[in-house]
């Protein structure tokens, strides 16, 4: 399975952005795509998913209501649309892949940089 994310730039706080994770390769109906994220000196933290067969979604408690996960199954590609962005957000976004019921993904995109500026 190969991702690629997209969409990260600079924007100002209050602003909304998305972001794609374009998807190839593998049985799809067995993964949930994930994205993460990592800001300087922080550790990766989840953010949203989603399980490709059934579309069902996951999110990081202090993001509901902001982020939302979705998937378009025809282009293969899941989006993770932020809305009212805070500086707090600056991170670079990874998705990536997990087959179902196990803890890990096994497979990274390259990752994207979201910066938000007060």
């Amino acid at each position: 399975v190969q991702l690629q994310a997209s969409g990260g730039g600079l924007v100002q706080a209050g602003d909304s952005l998305r972001l794609s994770c374009a998807v190839s390769g593998g049985t799809l109906s067995r993964y949930l795509i994930d994205w993460f994220r990592q800001a300087p000196g922080k550790e990766r933290e989840f953010v949203a998913s989603i399980r490709w067969s059934g579309g069902i979604t996951y999110y990081a408690d202090s993001l509901k209501g902001r982020f939302t996960i979705s998937r378009d199954k025809v282009k293969n590609t899941v989006y993770l649309q932020m809305n009212s962005l805070k500086p707090e957000d600056t991170a670079v976004y990874y998705c990536a892949a997990k087959v179902l019921y196990q803890d890990r993904p096994f497979a990274w995109g390259q990752g994207t940089q979201v910066t938000v500026s007060s």
